[in-house]
């Protein structure tokens, strides 16, 4: 392929005509900014009106040294560490200034600079000079100190607030790679894909969505690899996301993805740095949102997301059997119930004499039909994993295993469904099981229901023409403009080296095609393209 050639061609959606996502501001009766004013007091009450004086707001006002320089911090309790507030604020301003044997700046702004530049021993320090800016600072766990005298807030880093630790991704669970996760903090997340890529030209851009909860929003990429393209219309996507409030990474995913009437996920949710970083270095970019352990990869394909970090950290023919075996269990969820159905109610004569005498015997006496078999199996079957995951973890799991056997087996036992039609509907939850993307996981829970009615009405010459459907939505599906189902159609045959076949990580010396990287070479010595 070319390089001239451009590969993104970028989705305009009408329904992202909407105005950006701004950062609202506190205005007055006139629509101006409130600005800060001289009186500290003032302040004070002018923030407690707007938060309606909640008990969580913290005020403490106090002087500096002899003089009467009044000055006061305000900050959320439960948002903040007290230490860092007590040991680099108040009693570095006490001490600092008592200390340095320096005459009290009169002024407010000259003793705020002084603040800024010599008392103050906090890592971040910044000067703010509008209400809603420092609101939103201080809502986000930061301190505000101000002056009496001076128009400008000092808006010091003190977030504090309780989290867990940095734990095993539970749904995404590896015999062999790294054990961390990500975790609800932000700045952590952040930390886990500093410490995997130390290249100077990574880089995280700041947003904020939500209208009412103001969530930290990050894109990361890798400057030099990435193409430009595709983060400008990641941006553009950002910028037009109008919600009140966006608790997880879902609703950003949802906002974002190419096709909301698609079943198909088009941005790839994991709790995996390396999964992250391994994306990052092929050119696509990431999403970290405050407050969710999910962050998004894009863009993606269909090949992606039947692909596990698994596979690169074994030998590559060991990697190449896992895929080849879920690409087969990918089959068996969608089509073998309904395979099933079909040659049982349309196509016994291409059964096997013995097997289809077998399945006849175990079939007598069952008063429904293969279809309502299966799908009376098959709902159930998902009616037990809902109940396993809402259920307490030791519980669930007993529910899952006895409860499948036991209904599995009354039902056996009073004729309403055969053995068979036990057996095919534990391989295809089996085969589900196999995929490492929930997401894509789910969407073949779903096709199934398709695939069994279509079996039910034209037999195999339904599943021929559900597969055509689903192959049709495929390659007409994207992902910020890369086709969904890349690199088989359309082709780029390089990219098939880690497609299906995992090839030699030394023969896998340049990044996918597909992604019009700039800087196609991932190994400079030794590498094979």
């Amino acid at each position: 392929m070319k390089r001239g050639v451009p590969l993104f061609k970028m989705l305009r959606r009408k329904q992202l005509t909407k105005k950006e996502n701004q950062l609202e501001t506190t205005k007055d009766a006139h629509g101006f900014p409130i600005e800060i004013f001289l009186d500290v007091q003032k302040n004070i009450e002018n923030i407690q009106k707007i938060l309606n004086t909640p008990s969580d707001l913290v005020t403490r006002e106090f002087t500096v040294g002899n003089t009467k320089q009044r000055c006061a911090i305000v900050c959320i309790d439960g948002l903040v560490d007290q230490t860092t507030i007590n040991d680099k604020i108040i009693r570095n301003i006490q001490l600092g200034m008592a200390n340095s044997g320096k005459e009290i700046p009169a002024s407010g702004e000259e003793l705020l600079k002084e603040f800024e530049n010599h008392v103050l021993s906090a890592i971040e320090v910044k000067k703010l000079n509008t209400l809603d800016q420092v609101m939103q600072s201080v809502l986000s766990g930061d301190t505000a100190l101000f002056v009496q005298g001076t128009d400008q807030v000092l808006l010091i880093g003190s977030k504090g607030w309780a989290s867990r630790g940095v734990n095993e991704p539970s749904t995404e669970a590896l015999v062999r790679g790294p054990r961390d996760g990500f975790t609800e903090n932000l700045r952590t997340n952040t930390a886990h894909i500093r410490r995997h890529i130390r290249d100077p030209n990574l880089r995280f851009e700041n947003f904020s969505v939500g209208r009412r909860s103001k969530k930290d929003l990050v894109l990361t990429y890798i400057d030099g690899i990435v193409h430009p393209d595709l983060v400008g219309e990641v941006k553009r996507r950002i910028k037009t996301i109008d919600l009140d409030d966006a608790p997880e990474s879902g609703f950003i995913e949802q906002w974002l993805e190419d096709s909301f009437l698609s079943p198909f996920p088009t941005l790839s949710p994991t709790e995996r740095p390396d999964k992250v970083c391994a994306a990052l270095t092929q050119g696509k970019v990431g999403l970290l949102l405050d407050g969710t352990p999910f962050a998004l990869v894009a863009p993606i394909t269909f090949g992606n997301l039947l692909q596990s970090p698994e596979d690169y950290y074994e030998r590559w023919w060991v990697g190449t059997f896992l895929r080849f075996l879920r690409y087969f269990g990918a089959f068996l969820a969608v089509f073998l119930p309904g395979l099933y159905i079909a040659l049982v109610s349309y196509h016994p004569g291409m059964i096997p004499s013995k097997l289809a005498f077998s399945i006849a015997a175990a079939r007598e006496g069952v008063p429904f039909p293969a279809v309502i078999e299966a799908l009376v199996m098959i709902t159930v079957l998902e009616l037990l994993r809902e109940a396993g995951i809402r259920l307490p973890k030791p519980i669930g799991q007993t529910i899952g295993i006895v409860g499948g056997l036991v209904i599995g087996e009354a039902a056996v036992s009073a004729g309403i469904v055969s053995p068979v039609m036990v057996i095919v509907v534990a391989l295809t939850a089996i085969s589900s099981f196999s995929v490492p993307s929930y997401s894509l996981a789910i969407t073949f829970r779903i096709l199934v229901y398709g695939m069994m009615f279509l079996a039910a009405g034209f037999g195999l010459f339904g599943l021929i023409l559900g597969y055509i459907m689903i192959n049709i939505h495929l390659v007409n599906l994207k992902s910020f403009g890369i086709p969904y189902s890349t690199p088989f159609a359309p082709s780029f045959y390089a990219d098939w080296k880690d497609l299906i076949l995992r090839a030699p990580i030394m023969m896998i010396g340049k990044r996918p095609i597909m992604m019009q990287v700039d800087d196609e070479k991932r190994m400079r010595k030794g590498g094979k393209s």
